[in-house]
């Protein structure tokens, strides 16, 4: 089940919500068939919560949004990118440890 801490972004919404967004924002990107995403979703929610009010918590299904994942060069799923100021701040790609996400959150906070 989906936190409600985090929201679930479009290609039209990418520039508004993360780029222009007032909060560092972590964007996973991920599709409803990869089963590394559905092992990290979980993860995510609880950092979701633990952040909030802190750093946005968005997911982008590649899927439909091919744009905002082509632009940003996503070639393996789940890839995580924190954007702060509407700039990439750090990266990281596979399903990795709550440690880990929590290490890269705290490079825009």
């Amino acid at each position: 089940m989906a936190s409600d801490n985090v929201i679930q972004i479009s290609d039209n919404e990418f520039e508004s919500k993360v780029l222009q967004g007032d909060l560092p924002c972590l964007v996973d990107f991920w599709a409803p068939w990869c089963g590394p995403c559905k092992a990290i979703g979980p993860v995510i929610d609880e950092l979701a919560a633990e952040f909030e009010g802190r750093v946005l918590i968005a997911k982008m299904n590649v899927d439909d949004n091919p744009a905002t994942p082509g632009k940003y060069g996503i070639r393996a799923i789940p890839t995580l990118i924190l954007f702060k100021n509407g700039d990439v701040v750090d990266q990281i790609t596979g399903a990795v440890g709550k440690t880990q996400l929590t290490e890269l959150i705290n490079k825009a906070v």
